[in-house]
Formats: structure tokens, C-alpha cells, sequence
């Protein structure tokens, strides 16, 4: 597993904390997942072989948040 941790925006509530995790947790080779709204980032553990970052990045821009780059 290796870990990133992406920039995102537009988190304001616990809500909002969980539906950047259920989205990137619907990804294959997905560990562990923690949202902040707090520290404006989701940091994500994850299996290279099985997804890329680009496609973490995906999941979660296309869930309505912003992820900074």
C-alpha cells in the first residue's frame, strides 16, 4: 500500500467528509480513507497496482468537490 494525500475543497460538513470516503472507497485497492473538511484534504492508502492517484482524483472531483493539484 502506498499513501497520498490530495487537497480538497468545498468540504464544509461530516457529510460532506463521508461522501468524499464512500467515493474513493468504491474504487478497487482502496485501504484506508480519512476526509478533513478541517484540514481541507482526504488522505488515502492505496494499492498502485490496482488504481492510480488520477483516478482517486476522479472519484472525487466527481463527487462535486475540488481537488487542488
Amino acid at each position: 500500500m502506498e499513501k497520498i494525500v490530495i487537497p480538497v475543497g468545498g468540504m464544509v460538513c461530516g457529510h460532506c467528509e463521508i461522501a468524499v470516503q464512500d467515493a474513493v472507497r468504491k474504487l478497487p485497492g482502496i485501504g484506508k480513507v480519512k476526509a478533513s473538511k478541517r484540514k481541507k484534504e482526504a488522505a488515502v492508502d492505496y494499492d498502485p497496482a490496482q488504481v492510480t492517484p488520477e483516478q482517486i482524483k476522479k472519484a472525487i472531483s466527481d463527487t462535486g468537490y475540488e481537488v487542488a493539484e
